[in-house]
């Protein structure tokens, strides 16, 4: 529906919001006592109506190696302290709910900063900064009458026969659907935008979005699982009235109590076409590992590029991640087989940004301080060692012929990337906590049946990946059917 996501990385750190300098020797002091030292940036932020709580102050810079961004949140007098910046220029301004952003004003660490809030003229001003989540309650949610579905009209009631419940429902467009990808309710989605083209409809306009962008083909079959015609409906209902002027029935609240002590650090840290989908800094079985280390990310369906931010010296770099044989670029095309044609997305036309070999999707640190990755190495077609017919203790149980992900793991020591092949596919990975350090992974889907594992500490003596690995299996729900794909039909 929109553009990739931008590769930003967000890393929140629950710390008290100090107002009192650390540093031993006299520092800065505002009359309201707010104490700077030579990296930190503090004030207090004010509007026409007096001093402003809970509001956010944001400090950017594209001085260092990565745009850098530093955001806090004002106490209960309007007071700031933006702690720990690196040495660089800074655009400084203040956003909050009730506020349009102020005008930006520059600065340096080691300074006072008093700032003016801008209070919204209007309400509608005021909801340019709500939440998309609230723009999105807008939405109209088919009435409970209509479920369980009984079908396309004129034989049914236009609900799939597929979706029991108003709450599978809601699930389609919320967490199971296009809101997984998409800032579902953000200004690009929650609006036509001349960029997009011009139609009869908004119900047309939505119809082709739909089938706009690398996850064209993800979107139509999401929302065929719904009703298509239904949910279309919905959706240009929802862009209507918000057309006419219609806002969120709620206002959301400013930060309180605890939520005022956090502090938001960000780097711009991998291109414009990538998106992210998973980062790791660390071993979450023990958080001293890796500590001040590279934070990796991984890409999936992007790029076979992994970003790699270095948060101490605020440099972003790359390591690409490789198959042991050709495989064709997947992108997010899940059934390029029927021939599905994207149409050309608005923002970036034409241009094939998405073609992933090794679609990496899930990175853990281990206790040794390296990074697994979930990735593919080869094509689906399984070595002979996973098939029927092969003595390998899990191929006897349940054999399977082909499976989508693999495994890399890389040294950040030596720069060595070393590929696994696994009978199983995978998808998210976790450590268990025992002296093999097993590496569980899940295949990415219940129809799947089963879940593997891979004994790390075997493979770390022997090398060998055939003994290392194994699973556990359900034969009755591997074969249990998928629902037939639905097409995305148009009302008549």
């Amino acid at each position: 529906m929109t553009g990739p996501r931008l590769g930003f990385m967000a890393a929140a750190i629950a710390a008290l919001l100090c107002l009192a300098s650390s540093a031993p020797e006299a520092q800065p002091t505002t009359a309201d006592g707010v104490t700077v030292g030579a990296s930190d940036l503090g004030g207090v932020v004010r509007s026409a109506q007096g001093p402003e709580a809970g509001v956010w102050v944001i400090a950017e810079t594209t001085d260092l190696p990565t745009k850098f961004i530093k955001i806090v949140v004002t106490d209960d007098r309007g007071r700031y302290l933006i702690p720990e910046l690196p040495k660089a220029g800074y655009s400084v301004w203040v956003r909050g709910y009730g506020l349009v952003d102020s005008p930006k004003v520059r600065s340096a660490p080691g300074r006072l900063l008093n700032l003016t809030a801008v209070v919204a003229p209007t309400a509608a001003a005021a909801a340019e900064y709500y939440p998309a989540q609230w723009w999105y309650s807008m939405m109209k949610i088919p009435d409970k009458s209509l479920f369980p579905g009984t079908g396309p009209a004129p034989k049914g009631n236009g609900m799939s026969d597929r979706v029991k419940t108003q709450g599978q429902w809601l699930s389609g467009i919320l967490s199971q659907g296009c809101g997984s990808c998409h800032q579902l309710g953000n200004k690009p989605t929650r609006t036509i935008e001349p960029r997009l083209g011009k139609f009869a409809s908004s119900y047309d306009a939505w119809l082709h979005r739909m089938q706009i962008g690398p996850a064209a083909e993800i979107m139509v079959r999401n929302i065929s699982a719904l009703d298509s015609q239904i949910a279309l409906k919905n959706f240009a209902d929802w862009t209507d009235r918000i057309a006419k002027g219609e806002l969120p029935k709620s206002k959301p609240n400013r930060p309180r109590g605890k939520e005022r002590n956090v502090v938001i650090t960000m780097w711009d840290w991998a291109r414009p076409t990538d998106y992210l989908h998973d980062e790791v800094a660390t071993d979450r079985r023990n958080p001293t590992v890796n500590a001040y280390g590279k934070i990796y990310g991984a890409t999936e369906d992007a790029t076979d590029l992994v970003p790699v931010l270095d948060p101490v010296t605020h440099t972003a770099t790359q390591i690409k991640l490789v198959t042991r044989t050709p495989v064709k670029p997947r992108g997010m095309f899940i059934s390029q087989q029927v021939g599905f044609v994207n149409l050309p997305s608005p923002y970036w036309g034409d241009q094939q940004l998405w073609g992933s070999h090794t679609t990496p999707h899930n990175p853990m640190f281990d206790h040794k301080g390296r990074v697994w990755f979930t990735s593919r190495i080869r094509e689906a077609q399984t070595p002979a060692f996973c098939r029927k017919g092969s003595d390998h203790p899990s191929a006897r149980l349940f054999p399977i012929e082909r499976a989508g992900r693999q495994l890399s793991m890389y040294d950040p020591e030596t720069g060595k990337l070393t590929l696994i092949d696994t009978c199983f596919t995978t998808h998210h990975l976790n450590f268990a906590e025992d002296e093999n350090h097993t590496l569980w992974l899940s295949a990415g889907g219940f129809r799947a049946g089963y879940v593997g594992w891979f004994n790390t500490r075997l493979f770390d003596q022997t090398g060998d990946e055939q003994r290392a690995q194994g699973l556990v299996a359900d034969r009755a729900r591997h074969q249990r059917q998928r629902p037939p794909r639905r097409r995305l039909c148009r009302a008549e």
